[in-house]
């Protein structure tokens, strides 16, 4: 039984691994999508939600959407909208299985590289448990993290067999992987530095090649030098350009995406200083939060005073003081170097130099830059430990026992993720003047019908964030529900003011002047936000009722309306009753009853379905108009 044991001890610890993974996130199978960012991305997203079209695929490869460019993330789910439609449950479990598959290669990796199963098996269950990987498991806006990290490793993998057995294949096949990595997400831009940090070790790939005795002899007679350690990792920095130019491209359209959706921060807004200072401290407030996984959240808003330079400083001479230490042991422990570097150069995209949104920091980012201060741990103690007598059995109980902590928390940090409520409470509960989950609780709320506690919320966010776009917006929607009008297009003037190229800001003001009466005016703000999302189907929607059904002929274009409302419909799958209703009327009023028949009835199967009671009743009376050979004309 023992020899069976440690013969198959890798199977065993993949197995382990497996499980353990499986049972701290099981629970996301029962999970809701949230509202932050799931809607836009999932739920609410034409391209995905209906699973794969041509016309959806040429999106994802040409679509800035959402600030980002990564085409093979929107692939991904798309695939899941194929196969699980909207079924939140199964979009985490997609999201579960890549992160099992991502501490699987971890393991194997490591294993492959460095020979060592124990090491390897601890950084690969600390990768799995730790509570702040939990954001980029149980977020299913948060596939490209996992996503991305799949290909990363993948590209480490294909790189060791490149190293064992060089050729132009293997070769490419690394940079291949790579370049799906960073179209998944362009945080991989790191990825040619954390190559050349594993030449350094474990590959040991900047040793010069060792002389035969005949070529020994040749070079004493030609006085040649022996090739020197330079001349290696010359060669080494060489073979990674490609890499390093695929980098730089990503970077470049990253880059524009984000400033096209107004998602980087000016210099103005946030100083350099500022930056820089919060740099620092995030770097060791990671620290702190790996070793002391507490206060949690989704997101950690920029604070309006300005940051204490003293600390600012005192981080700064910490991390100086650490990488000192690295390098001066660099000669005898390789890996205090490579862990250390691999943290601090894998954080780089997103320590907020070039700020993107108000974050100052986020669980997400440490995915892979913790894999750095793992290795450290998991072969410094084992060095520290080497002549101590009772070195495997200390070590094997002291894993156990963080592993062990590791799970607990993070199967409570799993459970906040269940819906948006406890998400975001608990996000207030343990951060100070969080606009953004304020902004997102008052959403959910007034989702659910809790108007006076939304509005309270949408206050606090104006109160804190007081250049907060969203919160603009949501609260002159939620005016504009309630009637108050007037109200309603100050706040949606101010953000227009905040954010021209605001879609939502241009729709939701287009609502209140049509509740005002106003269409001239309601119809060109429907169109402006039309050409600033394209494929956006509310504003396409609201345009196409208004041409088809107002009483002034001057306003109603009925051809027009049909070409709207049918492109609504396409982005829905036509499978919207209500966007099915404005089709029908467009058709009507373009004299096209027959039609405008069939897609009232389609459209009242559909509410039957879906329970829409009243927007059925609206169409039953459409539906005797259109019969009678009768446009639906508004009041």
């Amino acid at each position: 039984m023992n020899h069976i044991l440690t013969k198959y001890r890798s199977f065993w610890i993949c197995l382990a691994l497996t499980i353990t993974t499986a049972v701290v996130f099981c629970q996301l199978r029962h999970y809701d999508f949230v509202n932050y960012d799931d809607f836009g991305y999932v739920k609410e997203n034409p391209h995905v939600r209906f699973g794969f079209t041509w016309e959806d695929i040429k999106w994802a490869f040409t679509s800035g959407y959402a600030s980002n460019w990564h085409p093979l993330t929107w692939l991904s789910h798309m695939l899941d909208g194929q196969l699980y439609g909207t079924d939140a449950g199964w979009h985490h479990l997609t999201n579960l299985f890549l992160h099992t598959v991502n501490t699987l290669l971890l393991f194997a990796v490591l294993r492959a590289m460095t020979g060592a199963l124990w090491q390897s098996a601890f950084v690969a269950a600390a990768f799995s448990l730790h509570p702040l990987h939990v954001e980029s498991v149980a977020w299913i806006s948060e596939r490209k993290d996992v996503l991305s990290t799949l290909f990363w490793l993948l590209t480490m993998a294909a790189y060791l067999r490149y190293v064992k057995h060089p050729g132009v294949a293997r070769y490419l096949l690394t940079l291949l992987s790579f370049a799906l990595g960073l179209m998944a997400k362009p945080m991989l831009v790191t990825v040619p530095f954390v190559l050349l940090l594993l030449d350094y070790w474990p590959l040991e790939r900047f040793r010069p090649e060792k002389a035969t005795k005949n070529a020994e002899r040749r070079r004493r007679r030609k006085s040649v030098d022996t090739p020197s350690k330079w001349k290696a990792a010359r060669r080494l920095i060489w073979e990674k350009v490609p890499f390093f130019a695929l980098s730089s491209i990503s970077s470049i359209i990253t880059f524009f995406v984000q400033k096209s959706w107004s998602a980087v921060i000016a210099i103005n807004q946030l100083s350099l200083n500022t930056r820089i200072a919060n740099a620092f401290i995030s770097y060791v407030k990671y620290i702190v939060k790996m070793i002391y996984p507490r206060h949690l959240a989704v997101f950690y808003p920029h604070s309006d005073v300005k940051l204490p330079m003293l600390q600012a400083l005192a981080a700064a001479l910490l991390l100086l003081g650490m990488s000192a230490w690295a390098i001066c042991l660099a000669r005898k422990h390789k890996y205090l170097l490579v862990g250390w570097l691999w943290y601090l150069g894998t954080l780089v995209p997103v320590i907020g130099l070039v700020q993107v949104g108000g974050l100052a920091m986020a669980d997400r980012y440490t995915y892979m830059p913790f894999t750095g201060l793992f290795i450290i741990i998991a072969w410094g103690l084992n060095d520290l430990l080497a002549k101590w007598k009772h070195r495997k059995t200390t070590l094997g109980i002291s894993a156990a026992v963080v592993l062990s902590a590791l799970a607990i928390c993070s199967w409570f940090q799993v459970g906040y993720w269940r819906n948006s409520i406890p998400l975001f409470e608990h996000a207030l509960e343990v951060t100070k003047d969080n606009y953004v989950a304020h902004h997102c609780l008052a959403n959910t709320l007034r989702e659910q019908g809790k108007i006076k506690q939304a509005f309270e919320h949408y206050y606090k966010a104006l109160q804190v964030g007081k250049n907060f776009t969203p919160a603009y917006i949501s609260l002159g929607a939620a005016l504009i529900d309630t009637e108050k009008t007037d109200e309603a297009i100050g706040y949606l003037t101010k953000a227009i003011q905040l954010d021209p190229k605001s879609a939502m800001a241009h729709r939701e003001l287009g609502r209140a002047m049509a509740q005002m009466g106003k269409i001239n005016e309601a119809i060109a703000l429907f169109e402006k936000a039309h050409r600033l999302e394209p494929d956006w189907v509310s504003p396409i929607n609201a345009l196409a009722w208004r041409l088809a059904t107002h009483n002034d002929d001057k306003i109603r274009n009925p051809t027009k309306a049909v070409r709207l409302a049918k492109r609504a419909c396409e982005l829905t799958n036509h499978e919207s009753p209500g966007i099915l209703d404005t089709l029908a009327a467009a058709y009507a009023a373009a004299g096209r009853f027959s039609q405008a028949i069939e897609t009232a009835e389609k459209a009242l199967e559909l509410c039957q379905s879906s329970e829409q009671n009243t927007l059925k009743e609206e169409i039953k009376n459409r539906l005797v108009l259109y019969k009678a050979g009768k446009p639906y004309i508004e009041k």
